[in-house]
């Protein structure tokens, strides 16, 4: 990544955060965008410098598709130019079918789906001047399999990985390489607020690996995707989850329902 220009969107905190830093720590100049905290940014772009690298911070609000593509046209300006882009900012929200409203609806849409479109669509002809570049969407194991509350959010993450297939198909011609990243679980600053704890180990005894995953994994990702030893991946959603999604979850309950009447095994599990 060395000399490379590097936009990370929703990189104030969390995975978005630590992509940011792990494209600086690989010689990346990084531009990195928060909605309304500045706090992590800041900490961020300065931890940058500190190291001798190049950053700065910029806040858009991306529910406004006007902010979205004014954050591409700022990044592009300040950078002078754009190899990577990663779309990693999102919104989540866990709440039953029947009771989301339409302004929840749209505003998950504007910022997972939305947002991520048209600052793609905004930074394509700098991209295609410079002969090419790679793009990161980040959509979840939300938008592969299915959990209850999780319908709107589920549907962004989804839409992301058709869209990103599509355009793939669009833009490779053109030398530009689009791929998706599913994190699978991954705690985070707001996981531990909503768990009241930093202790998450009992996460891990759910994951077929035996443990959850850290940031650095899903930037280490990123980076790969986003370097030439990538060249041949286009159009490809890479699940990261420990094995969450390869899990027949209802296998083990079955067999041992199967011993329990004495049949030794249940056909077809």
């Amino acid at each position: 990544m060395e000399n490379k220009k590097v936009l990370v969107t929703g990189s104030g905190t969390g995975l978005g955060r630590e992509i940011a830093l792990e494209f600086a720590r690989q010689g990346a100049a990084v531009v990195i965008h928060y909605a309304h905290s500045a706090d992590g940014a800041l900490s961020a772009v300065n931890e940058i410098l500190k190291a001798k690298g190049k950053a700065t911070a910029i806040k858009a609000d991306l529910r406004e598709v006007d902010q979205a593509k004014k954050l591409a046209l700022d990044a592009i300006d300040f950078l002078g130019g754009l190899d990577v882009l990663v779309n990693n900012a999102g919104i989540t929200l866990t709440l039953e079918f029947e009771k989301v409203t339409p302004e929840q609806f749209d505003i998950l849409y504007n910022v997972n789906v939305r947002s991520h479109y048209f600052i793609i669509q905004t930074a394509l002809p700098t991209m295609i001047k410079q002969g090419g570049g790679a793009i990161i969407n980040l959509s979840s194991v939300h938008g592969v399999r299915a959990y209850k509350g999780h319908s709107v959010y589920a549907g962004t993450k989804g839409a992301i990985i058709a869209y990103t297939r599509q355009l793939a198909v669009e833009l490779a011609p053109l030398g530009i390489r689009i791929n998706a990243i599913a994190p699978g679980a991954v705690p985070v600053e707001n996981h531990y607020k909503i768990a009241g704890t930093t202790d998450m180990s009992g996460l891990g005894k759910l994951i077929p690996c035996g443990f959850y995953g850290t940031p650095l994994d899903i930037a280490k990702t990123a980076v790969f995707l986003a370097s030439d030893d990538a060249r041949y991946i286009i159009g490809q959603t890479i699940v990261v989850d420990g094995g969450t999604t390869s899990w027949m979850s209802f296998s083990e309950e079955f067999r041992d329902t199967g011993l329990r009447l004495g049949k030794g095994y249940v056909p077809g599990i």
